[in-house]
């Protein structure tokens, strides 16, 4: 009987096979990444090219449709009268400080703050000489139970963005959405919170300090005080309120740092620091193509909380987008405890014709005025009591 032959190793590769097999597969990997680059990566020279070919690769990850922005403005159509006077809905929002607490009768902390929306009805005559306004008989209350340390509803500028009135609280940072503020049943007008704002860069745990809002590109614009942050006596502490939210359409916010823009603005009027300028009051001009700011106060020497109630100004700035050419006037006779708050442009005027609220606060006495003007400085209307001592910090057409 003949024995089974013995079993024999398999054959290892050879040499030349094995080099071949790795230069396949370092191949096979580049290929691999470079597919992955141009069809996934984004082309930073055709962001277009680069979604299109994602989505051929990806079917069910489509980019998202382009925003369409509602720029009806305002959203109440302006009436003729016969003899050609056009008649405004307009409304103001107050900020009253501490007292925007709504007290509990059995003394304990409040759990609700409130702040006040004025309406009526701005006429301005046919030759755009003169005009007049004239009050709803009620104001409507607003109410938040959101507050920051005890304190908020502080709402100081009024602007509509995208088919929306928006209001902003300067102590919460919260962009408040304005709900039904057209209807006669002032019970069916209430604030819903939209974004918020945190302070200076952003990633602080503060809300930012917004004084003014206004469109520009697409995006809503909104502004600080525009001055250093000091103590009472004019310790200078943060750069915090000149910095500038850009916000979108859905909310998101981009933190513009404005430091040098501000310090142009106040250059070109003579203030340098310790001296300050402060702004609640600012608006972009699609028509002009310029920037446009009422400040409320300003003075050359350093901050003091007691003194700042009497540096007013009667100032109207004006700047190009890049805050190269800077231009001003005054606007009016000058009242150094009564400055400007907010301001809008006139719709249908060609922003030639501004509607403006202003604010007094001097020793604890306070009151509101509005007033309208050209941006040549001729006055439509003096400043005009308002007359029920609240503090109104923003004006908008309805």
């Amino acid at each position: 009987m003949r024995a089974l032959p013995a079993l024999r190793a398999p054959l290892q590769p050879p040499e030349r096979s094995m080099r071949f097999a790795k230069r396949i597969t370092v191949i096979l990997v580049l290929i691999g990444f470079v597919v992955t680059i141009v069809i996934v990566l984004p082309d930073e020279k055709n962001p277009s090219l680069a979604r299109k070919r994602f989505a051929r690769s990806s079917p069910h990850q489509q980019p998202p449709p382009p925003i369409i922005l509602n720029t009806t403005y305002p959203h109440t159509k302006p009436r003729r009268l016969a003899d050609g006077e056009r008649v405004y809905r307009i409304g103001i929002v107050a900020d009253l400080d501490t007292d925007s607490a709504i007290k509990s009768s059995d003394g304990k902390a409040p759990t609700k703050w409130r702040s006040y929306l004025k309406r009526g009805d701005l006429v301005v005559a046919k030759n755009r000489r003169s005009a007049e306004i004239t009050w709803d008989a009620r104001r409507v209350e607003l109410t938040s139970s959101i507050s920051e340390r005890g304190r908020g509803m502080e709402l100081s500028d009024l602007t509509f963005f995208n088919g929306k009135l928006l209001a902003v609280d300067d102590r919460t940072g919260i962009v408040f959405y304005v709900r039904g503020f057209d209807r006669r049943d002032v019970e069916e007008i209430a604030v819903v919170p939209w974004t918020i704002l945190s302070d200076g860069p952003g990633g602080i745990a503060k809300g930012f300090k917004g004084e003014w809002m206004t469109v520009h590109n697409r995006h809503l614009y909104v502004g600080g005080l525009g001055k250093v942050w000091t103590t009472t006596r004019g310790e200078v502490r943060n750069a915090h309120p000149q910095w500038v939210k850009k916000v979108g359409p859905l909310g998101g916010v981009r933190h513009l740092n404005w430091i040098d823009n501000y310090n142009a603005l106040h250059s070109a009027i003579g203030i340098e620091h310790p001296g300050y300028v402060i702004h609640e009051a600012a608006c972009w001009s699609d028509v002009h193509r310029r920037w446009f700011f009422l400040p409320r106060r300003a003075s050359r020497e350093s901050y003091d909380d007691q003194e700042d109630e009497r540096r007013a100004t009667n100032l109207l700035i004006s700047c190009d987008e890049r805050f190269r050419d800077v231009t001003y006037r005054r606007i009016g006779a000058l009242n150094p405890t009564v400055g400007f708050s907010s301001f809008k442009f006139v719709p249908g005027t060609g922003d030639s014709i501004i509607l403006a609220v202003k604010s007094e606060e001097d020793r604890g006495h306070i009151e509101s005025y509005v007033t309208v003007f050209s941006v040549d400085g001729d006055i439509l209307m003096e400043p005009t009591l308002i007359g029920d001592r609240t503090k109104y910090e923003g004006i908008e057409f309805l």
